[in-house]
């Protein structure tokens, strides 16, 4: 994906601002992260492993982040950032994954990119379905309770890829030997979201 100028997308969430930035290479504290309220998980971050305990689709290896995290109240609307379509809409109902999940395809600066929003609420699901257009600006999702978003505190993973996803999804950690080919793959959503941090 060529820079564009952040300025050209539509916020994906309104959020106040400056965030602030969790440090989850050490500790993982949910009850830290509803107190705060609203906050960023960063991009190429090697995580603590307690994060993904008993996920079914994470082992001791995968913990290299390659989305970027927006930690705020359920029910905050997510906005598409360009104009396109939704690509899928699953749910990921595992422990520990993505819960109601949308992808949206778009063309930016005549390549195709993916986005994936995950740890989204069911009422996601009824409000988006495949090959639905969506303009710059559109809700498509709003953040998920706890219940319902993959046992999180409630937040939307934001991640780009420059490769068609399989089975609406991609992986959200890489193992560090991974991680070279994961950036390639999957680049900065700062590209999109601008400078979060």
């Amino acid at each position: 994906m060529t820079k564009q100028p952040c300025s050209t997308f539509h916020p994906v969430v309104h959020h106040p601002e400056p965030l602030p930035v969790f440090d989850f290479t050490e500790a993982f504290d949910p009850d830290e992260i509803n107190r705060q309220g609203w906050g960023i998980g960063r991009y190429d971050e090697r995580r603590v492993q307690t994060m993904y305990n008993n996920a079914d689709l994470y082992d001791e290896a995968r913990c290299i982040h390659i989305g970027i995290d927006i930690w705020g109240p359920a029910g905050t609307p997510v906005h598409a950032f360009a104009p396109g379509h939704v690509y899928a809409v699953e749910h990921h109902n595992s422990p520990r994954n993505y819960g109601p999940t949308v992808i949206t395809e778009h063309e930016v600066n005549g390549a195709t990119l993916w986005a994936l929003h995950g740890h989204l609420s069911k009422e996601t699901l009824e409000h988006v379905r495949p090959a639905m257009p969506v303009e710059s600006g559109d809700v498509i999702g709003w953040f998920g309770e706890e219940n319902e978003n993959g046992g999180w505190p409630p937040h939307l993973h934001f991640q780009l890829s420059r490769k068609e996803p399989v089975d609406g999804d991609m992986p959200g950690v890489v193992a560090p030997m991974d991680r070279d080919a994961a950036l390639n793959t999957y680049p900065d959503p700062r590209q999109v979201l601008g400078p979060l941090y």
